[in-house]
């Protein structure tokens, strides 16, 4: 539902462009939620890109330098053109790979250089992966991944290139010394995790939050507005120093012209830092107490009832349903981790959920202006139906397709390179992605930015739009073809007349 109709002619009618929208997948009444939890890395703070992922980026590549890795590293900066989320590291060749929910691959490279067809089906025959080999594929779900997916590009590129080492199938022989593939990857991810646990990005970050984030005024009065109508707590893997510093500045520092100033902490009704989600969906770990004034943890597991202004670390979600009286389908959790907040709230407390996509201000733009390329893949797909449509199991014809399959590859390639090196998070061509399967399967809602929940009242119903399976596509298409059919004769009966 886009547009206020229907309920009275004298009812005002709101029109929201694209990038106001908020998009369903499945049915809310909002009347029915009683409370909206709020993750807060690239939700509630979102950060400058391609600034943020810049500074990731070479935070990694200093740090692999300094531990050992070749100095000509350092020659490579940060390129926002190629790495999107949703990829796939192949550990075991080194490769990127963008799949579908089945496993078949849409893009492959190599370093910087993108594979086609036989070099492809060298690595892999079928051009299909076991996704849920999980010890060899990674999957790169978040927006922090960004930085550390196009490093790894950058090592694979350079070893690649640089005669001092041979090249072999899983990795690069130099003297006695070889390196895998997958041994890079974990060099990468100890530098990623080094990076988090020693503080150093989110120290840059503090000392330059104007720089590296976005702060909305609109944001206060969103979270003003829904704890009117229902309660807010706020649920972040970040400690609770960088949590303040954080929220401090988009809150604190960023009230509307003639309004109050208020507590960050008076936005919410419950406040749980250090989640380590996913697990906070599952067992959860010991929920302590947060003295405010230090920083630091009190002793022993809170069990007492909720207090306003209490800041809280650890737990799980189902602490957060006992500590705010609410129940599944009650909570809206709006977050941006595909699976750390969205797939497994769903799966595994019932919770509505609402995904945020930064990216999808870009994919609206860009499908709105190549939308052309996809309605001539379309029409080029019914082409192909109508020249099978006629033939059966006895029939020896077989129609020459070649140039149809020339054109719609080309249309493909247009299409994704509209959007980047390695195209859009959503879709190679008429394909959905992995990313947009689990979109459409684990978010209810989904929008560029949890802001655009402004546009909407809290009683509004976010209608989804019917689904047709294939035979009811193909049932409805029959009944369409028959009445223009219809009317076409009629037409012709009544001229004659």
């Amino acid at each position: 539902m886009d547009s206020d109709t229907g309920v009275s002619s004298d009812a005002p009618k709101v029109k929201r462009t694209f990038d106001q929208m908020v998009f369903v997948n499945r049915s809310v009444t909002m009347e029915n939620i009683q409370c909206y939890g709020f993750d807060m890395d690239y939700t509630l703070a979102v950060y400058k890109s391609p600034d943020y992922e810049s500074l990731g980026f070479e935070m990694i590549r200093d740090r692999m330098v300094s531990v050992g890795y070749p100095r000509e590293l350092l020659r490579y900066t940060y390129d926002p053109s190629f790495p999107t989320r949703g990829l796939v590291i192949d550990t075991a060749f080194g490769n990127l790979l963008k799949v579908d929910s089945n496993g078949n691959i849409l893009v492959c490279s190599h370093g910087f250089r993108f594979l086609k067809g036989v070099d492809i089906h060298n690595y892999y025959p079928n051009k299909f992966i076991q996704r849920d080999d999980t010890d060899r594929f990674h999957i790169l779900n978040t927006l922090f991944n960004l930085s550390e997916t196009y490093f790894y590009s950058c090592l694979v590129d350079f070893f690649t290139r640089c005669n001092r080492y041979t090249n072999l199938l899983k990795g690069f022989q130099h003297g006695d010394l070889f390196m895998s593939y997958r041994s890079m990857f974990q060099d990468v991810r100890d530098t990623m995790d080094f990076i988090h646990d020693t503080g150093i990005l989110k120290e840059q970050t503090i000392k330059n939050l104007e720089k590296y984030i976005i702060r909305d005024p609109n944001l206060p009065v969103l979270l003003s507005r829904i704890k009117d109508v229902a309660k807010v707590f706020l649920a972040t893997n970040s400690d609770y120093s960088y949590t303040e510093a954080i929220m401090n500045y988009l809150l604190e520092n960023n009230p509307k012209p003639g309004s109050e100033k208020r507590s960050w902490r008076s936005f919410f009704d419950l406040i749980v830092v250090d989640t380590k989600k996913p697990l906070f969906f599952a067992e959860g770990t010991v929920l302590r107490q947060v003295n405010t004034d230090t920083g630091k943890l009190r002793i022993g597991t809170y069990t007492g009832a909720l207090h306003a202004g209490t800041v809280y670390s650890g737990g799980s979600s189902d602490v957060i349903c006992d500590l705010l009286d609410v129940r599944g389908k009650d909570i809206l959790y709006v977050g941006d981790h595909i699976f750390g907040d969205i797939l497994k709230s769903k799966k595994r407390q019932g919770w509505r959920t609402f995904l945020v996509v930064p990216e999808l201000t870009k994919e609206l733009q860009v499908w709105d202006e190549k939308k052309s390329l996809f309605e001539e893949l379309k029409c080029l797909n019914v082409f192909l139906a109508k020249l099978y449509k006629q033939l059966d199991s006895g029939s020896q014809e077989c129609p020459d397709i070649r140039t149809i399959q020339t054109r719609m590859k080309v249309l493909t390639y247009r299409m994704d390179m509209s959007y980047g090196q390695m195209g859009s998070l959503l879709r190679s061509g008429a394909r959905q992605t992995l990313f947009a399967s689990q979109l459409m399967r684990y978010a209810d809602l989904y929008s560029s930015t949890c802001i655009n929940l402004l546009h909407y009242p809290f009683n509004y119903l976010f209608m989804a739009p019917p689904v047709l399976m294939p035979h009811e596509l193909a049932a409805e298409h029959a009944a369409d073809f028959a009445s223009a059919e219809l009317a076409r004769t009629n037409n012709v009966v009544m001229s004659s007349n």
